[in-house]
């Protein structure tokens, strides 16, 4: 283990939440240990200032749970407290210890235990120990590192201060029997690496391609909850890089990968989707993964919508046939809840109604709530190489106009469909 003294490093007390001090403050004065520890300590070590802070403790769940009335008990296969102050969570972990330490389950510590499946997939890791264990046993060595806010002290037991220095992102211990244990450490890799844009070691790399089949086992749900965090964190474009180059996104989805690898109008969609959400995170405004969720389908969904229409489906109802299959078709490895489903339905179906540029029908489309989103996916199709008819500059300007002038413009339009016949006025028999 290799101690770092306050004048070591560049740590502040200052650039710690309270709340995090609090909760460290009132472990140790119970006779604990705590430690500030993984993401916090890296990006203030980088000159950073980290949202999120994050405790380990020698104290148990229930333990800190008692010592917390703000506080309470989540997780099923590693059981962690959540302290809150106002809107900020402090995530309280007790220290992990090694599967051989497993102990006979007891009312104190609510089931010490782990469990693995045949091919070694942990199931559950409520396995307890001392603070060197816990480092053993965390993801990478840079998010190992350790900080006493009593003594001002970083603590360093698997070398991360010196991958930090390099740069470089390394699995602690063996990486293939790492990610056997638990196949969403590759993502999180990958996903370190983009955020951090650090290189990933040699050995860590080298066991991807090996073990990147384990992904299968994941449950959608919980990939899900991974892809949030790979594509809503704010470098959602570096991360499709990286899922491309190690071969991991036909395990997100392998439908649009395929489309991807054989369409470089596709590709470029998808990452200009992720560009334009990374600048959208970067300027506080709101983003939501429904918009990527469609562009990510969408070369599959336009493809599926093709083959219809040729086959004899009128367009609506083809692109309605290809957006039920697609998402069915995700779901099978991600699930996708009902709440962006539909949304993602909204914008595709969209992309058929802003063909039609007269009548009434699309003055008012301008004021419909999914429209800006559609429009903005329009543009992207645009920027991506589609051909679109210059729909973009079209809409762009037919939207800054008031209804008035929008209804006298779009009356004027000759649509892609022809002349559609107008009916007559029906009048009223005199009394």
């Amino acid at each position: 283990m290799k101690i770092i003294p306050r004048d070591q490093h560049c740590i502040s007390r200052k650039n710690i939440s309270d709340g995090a001090l609090k909760v460290m403050s009132r472990l140790r004065g119970s006779g604990h240990q705590a430690y500030l520890v993984g993401g916090a300590v890296r990006d203030l070590l980088l000159g950073g200032h980290p949202k999120d802070f994050d405790i380990a403790t020698d104290a148990t769940p229930e333990t800190v749970h008692a010592l917390f009335r703000n506080s309470r008990i989540i997780g099923r296969r590693f059981r962690i407290v959540h302290v809150r102050f106002g809107r900020e969570i402090i995530e309280v972990t007790t220290f992990r210890g090694h599967h051989d330490n497993d102990a006979e389950p007891t009312s104190e510590f609510g089931g010490n235990h782990s469990r693995q499946s045949a091919s070694g997939l942990l199931l559950r890791d409520n396995v307890y120990g001392t603070l060197e264990e816990d480092a053993a046993r965390r993801d990478l060595t840079v998010n190992a590192l350790y900080y006493d806010a009593g003594t001002f002290e970083v603590f360093d037991h698997v070398h991360g201060l010196a991958d930090l220095e390099r740069r470089s992102i390394c699995i602690i211990g063996e990486p293939a029997a790492r990610f056997t244990e638990d196949p969403v450490r590759m993502l999180r890799v990958l996903r370190f690496a983009a955020k951090l844009q650090f290189s990933i070691e040699l050995h860590t790399a080298r066991a991807i391609p090996a073990c990147a089949h384990l992904l299968a086992e994941i449950p959608s749900a919980r990939l899900f909850d991974e892809f949030l965090k790979l594509f809503l964190a704010g470098y959602a474009a570096a991360t499709l890089d990286q899922l491309i180059s190690h071969d991991l996104l036909r395990y997100l989805f392998p439908e649009s990968n395929e489309q991807m690898r054989r369409n470089p109008t596709a590709l470029a969609l998808v990452r200009a989707a992720m560009v334009s959400t990374d600048q959208r995170i970067a300027l506080d405004k709101p983003v939501t993964p429904a918009f990527i969720l469609a562009a990510l389908l969408w070369p599959q969904v336009q493809h599926e919508a093709q083959l219809l229409q040729e086959r004899g489906d009128p367009p609506i109802p083809a692109m309605h046939s290809a957006a039920q299959d697609a998402i069915a078709a995700a779901a099978r490895h991600i699930a996708i809840p009902r709440r962006f489903s539909q949304p993602m339905r909204e914008i595709w179906e969209f992309q058929l109604r802003l063909q039609n540029r007269r009548g009434r029908k699309a003055a008012e489309l301008v004021d419909h709530r999914r429209f800006r989103a559609a429009y903005d996916f329009l543009l992207l199709r645009e920027q991506a190489g589609e051909d679109t008819g210059d729909l973009g500059s079209w809409w762009t300007d037919f939207q800054q106009l008031p209804m008035e002038q929008r209804l006298e413009q779009a009356a004027l339009e000759q649509g892609p469909q022809g002349g559609r016949r107008s009916r007559g006025r029906r009048t009223r028999k005199k009394a």
